[in-house]
């Protein structure tokens, strides 16, 4: 039989007591993400969180990109995924919060049930039903619209009374013929009305009006809180470096990503999730090497509605550097 003697007593009753607060001590931080596409991206955050030393880390999705702005402008979240233009309107605000990446890029799909519409300029006199009034695919489809020689506010009617999934749901029905929708959305309408054609293709016709950049159009970003990044960088890192390899996961096994994101409950089932995977635009695209792309979407809202990103291109310090 072991003795212990006195000493290894209070050697044992150390050591667990200084674990003890080793945890205790251990900063939580959440990486949120969005319910829905913008969410699948990180899905492998919500299977097997980020590890660092000292943090104890989670992730956790929220329903709405408002939710999200929420968060950040009230100093509650310090790492999360936005879209761009929100991003830039909270910065304008004179928020720190900087982007530390692009991870989603254009995924927009015309499509049309419509027999007589086949290229852009067959939408003159049509109704057109846009996913987002006011966001990224509206000011791009607009871009596109007048690039073509269509005025978007007098040689098309543009719709934007229907979410995404309604959207969806009323192509596949036959209550709307033509509509601009996002991935898996756009997965999903065509596999349920074969008669759906794709017009054209976004993502190529933005690339034609802006050429150079290193990225299509940005839909979503990591964004974080500057003054919290800049105290972490080792958290930090470990963060973006596990966000790249789920990025990288999702892309090459769609199918057991789709099932993660059913398992989480970002919104979508995992056979809807798996099928639109290959046909969307993950992507991890490191700010500085983003700040063109960007810059060129912000561009487009500042032609349409300059007040929705404060006015002006964000400056320098919106661009977070590693």
């Amino acid at each position: 039989m072991k003795t212990f003697t006195g000493k290894k007593i209070l050697a044992g009753l150390f050591l667990c007591a200084a674990g003890f607060l080793a945890a205790q001590q251990a900063e939580r931080v959440t990486v949120y993400g969005l319910k829905g596409p913008s969410g699948i991206a990180l899905i492998r955050l919500f299977e097997n969180p980020p590890r660092a030393a000292g943090f104890e880390l989670k992730a956790e999705a929220l329903a709405q990109a408002d939710l999200m702005a929420a968060k950040f402008i009230s100093g509650e979240a310090k790492i999360g995924i936005l879209p761009p233009n929100v991003a830039a309107k909270i910065a304008s605000s004179g928020k720190g919060i900087q982007v530390a990446a692009v991870t989603g890029g254009g995924m927009l799909s015309l499509l049309s049930a419509d027999p007589s519409v086949r290229r852009f300029e067959d939408l003159k006199g049509k109704s057109v039903e846009v996913a987002g009034q006011g966001a990224t695919p509206d000011y791009v489809f607009r871009k596109i619209l007048l690039s073509r020689g269509i005025n978007p506010d007098r040689d098309v009617s543009l719709g934007y009374s229907l979410a995404y999934p309604e959207i969806a749901q009323s192509l596949i029905a036959g209550r709307v013929n033509i509509a601009l929708l996002p991935e898996p959305f756009a997965t999903m309408a065509r596999a349920g009305n074969g008669r759906l054609i794709t017009v054209g293709n976004i993502q190529d016709e933005w690339a034609k009006l802006h050429p150079g950049a290193s990225a299509d159009y940005p839909m979503t970003v990591l964004v974080l809180d500057r003054d919290f990044a800049a105290a972490r960088p080792a958290l930090i890192r470990a963060v973006l470096d596990a966000v790249k390899d789920s990025v990288e996961w999702v892309t090459g096994h769609p199918a057991e990503a789709g099932q993660l994101v059913e398992k989480h409950e970002l919104g979508l089932k995992a056979q809807v999730a798996g099928a639109a995977i290959p046909h969307s635009n993950y992507v991890f695209i490191p700010a500085p090497q983003a700040r063109q792309s960007l810059e060129a979407l912000f561009r487009a809202f500042l032609d349409f509605a300059p007040a929705s990103i404060g006015g002006a291109l964000p400056g320098d310090g919106f661009y977070y550097r590693y």
